[in-house]
């Protein structure tokens, strides 16, 4: 591993959009290089050991998703040594560019991919529609793919409602379809929250030999957060690295859930929408002995004296609000 570039390990910085930007450039321009891709596009990579980490991100998620606004990829090279390839847009556009795809095929034909001993590519939504569709360029490479959908065209996903903008973008030419571009990967894996109809949805187009799904279920619709506040992204990544993700590996992180509290909510008020008393008590008392959760001893308060219908969650959230405050 050589050494890190001077201001790799330091936040960027968040005045500006214009700012980062450019403070990220001088960083990536010292370790390897940056390369715009057009106006809504770029890539950068920093070259510091044997294995590659292909990231897919948003500038916005970047500046916005850890404290230092630095990208996910640096902090698992400053970890791990690895080199890094960020591919980033300016705004979702599930990097459906014609400049995208150039610079992927001159990768292809320089060898890039080949240089390194191990391979991965991860995203998250959009970003994990990326992933999947680029891995086709490193074959025997592994991949991580957070919530992706597996193409928004309409003539197979028109039941997906959330991203209608899009339904005019050619998802039918090169790297269109994610699940297609998988066939190269070694082994893939698809996260996602089974109870989030859509993004089930996407996930059961991804069936595949090679393709692993990890369910997140009651989890909700923003995973990678989740799983960065819970401290379990990281180490996933790092297991992929490794060769060592599988399902059982992923259910020992995913127990971290135990102590999160956005999932715990999530967890009550499933159980409150089915009714299912006996098992509101047991949690709340599960949670209860084992951290501070006001909305959970309110929720106890009201069983113990009788009461069994659900509370109001969004006064329930007022209140917590007024708590914390």
């Amino acid at each position: 591993m050589q050494d890190l570039p001077d201001g790799f390990d330091m936040p960027l910085p968040t005045d500006s959009r214009a700012a980062w930007l450019d403070a990220l450039e001088q960083v990536a321009d010292e370790a390897g290089y940056f390369e715009p891709l057009g106006e809504r596009h770029f890539a950068a990579f920093c070259d510091a050991g044997p294995n590659l980490l292909v990231t897919f991100e948003t500038t916005g998620g970047i500046a916005s998703l850890l404290e230092d606004a630095r990208p996910l990829g640096w902090h698992l090279l400053e970890r791990n040594g690895w080199s890094h390839l960020l591919i980033a847009c300016k705004e979702d556009t599930w990097f459906r560019a014609d400049r995208v795809y150039r610079y992927i095929d001159r990768l292809i034909d320089d060898g890039f991919f080949e240089d390194f001993e191990e391979v991965v590519f991860y995203g998250a939504g959009p970003c994990g529609y990326a992933a999947a569709a680029y891995s086709v360029a490193a074959p025997g490479a592994r991949v991580l793919a957070i919530q992706p959908q597996a193409t928004l065209d309409p003539r197979i996903a028109v039941w997906d409602d959330r991203f209608t903008d899009m339904r005019r973008t050619d998802f039918t030419s090169r790297y269109g379809y994610a699940p297609d571009m998988l066939e190269a990967a070694a082994k893939a894996f698809v996260v996602y929250d089974q109870t989030e109809e859509l993004d089930a949805m996407h996930a059961a187009l991804f069936t595949r030999p090679n393709v692993t799904k990890l369910r997140m279920r009651l989890a909700g619709d923003a995973l990678q957060t989740d799983l960065l506040a819970m401290g379990t992204l990281i180490p996933l990544i790092e297991a992929l690295m490794h060769d060592e993700l599988d399902e059982a590996t992923f259910a020992r992180l995913w127990r971290a859930r135990r102590d999160y509290p956005p999932y715990l909510r999530n967890v009550l008020a499933a159980l409150d929408v089915d009714n299912r008393l006996e098992l509101v008590r047991a949690l709340c008392r599960n949670v209860l002995a084992r951290m501070k959760a006001p909305r959970f001893a309110r929720r106890l308060e009201r069983l113990e004296k009788g009461g069994t219908p659900a509370p109001d969650m969004a006064e329930d959230r007022r209140t917590e609000d007024r708590e914390v405050g």
